[in-house]
């Protein structure tokens, strides 16, 4: 995807472009992809409001102090919250645009590695079983391992067969720039 700042034109919309020529259950796929998507985007809006609102309110009560670690608890859970809904919602977004397919095991360990981190800041060591700590920890360590072992994976598949990458980008960007009509029948599967 571009840098926003490098674009010259607004992104164009592959739902029109594409519909056509699209399966059922591409169609399919992407109707609920657009439905998730916009209830995602209404989920985040509330968690936002919530967080203006528990900011407001600590402001106004004299007590924000992010020295308190039961207030720094609070409102980085909450941001910590949005921004894996944020991240949940862009891996979606990325299936309405045709990037990705609709399941990346690399997008869901991340956003598991976030929600972790979350726990992690939220977690009141104090009050916490030994046991939980380390059951988190392992699963810190499970999650970094599987992201490094997929990404080694990549690595050397792009290594084993730079042609393969180089020529799927290519038709990629080809069937991007042509329009639903002139796309043959073996391209609008994929």
């Amino acid at each position: 995807m571009k840098n926003i700042a490098d674009r010259t034109r607004k992104p164009d919309a592959h739902t029109r472009k594409y519909w056509n020529v699209m399966t059922f259950y591409e169609r399919f796929e992407h109707s609920v992809a657009l439905i998730l998507s916009g209830l995602i985007s209404i989920i985040i809006l509330i968690a936002l409001w919530d967080l203006a609102r528990e900011v407001f309110n600590l402001l106004m009560l004299g007590s924000f102090d992010l020295l308190d670690h039961q207030v720094f608890q609070v409102v980085f859970g909450m941001i910590m919250t949005l921004l894996i809904a944020m991240e949940f919602n862009h891996s979606i977004i990325k299936v309405l645009e045709r990037q990705a397919h609709i399941i990346q095991v690399k997008t869901v360990i991340l956003i598991a590695q976030l929600a972790l981190a979350r726990e992690f800041i939220i977690l009141d060591f104090a009050n916490t079983e030994a046991s939980k700590i380390a059951a988190l920890g392992f699963a810190v360590l499970a999650l970094g391992g599987v992201h490094w072992m997929l990404r080694e994976r990549d690595q050397a598949d792009a290594r084993k067969h730079p042609h393969d990458h180089t020529d799927k980008f290519a038709e990629e960007s080809l069937i991007s720039e042509q329009e639903p009509d002139q796309i043959g029948p073996h391209q609008a599967t994929k």
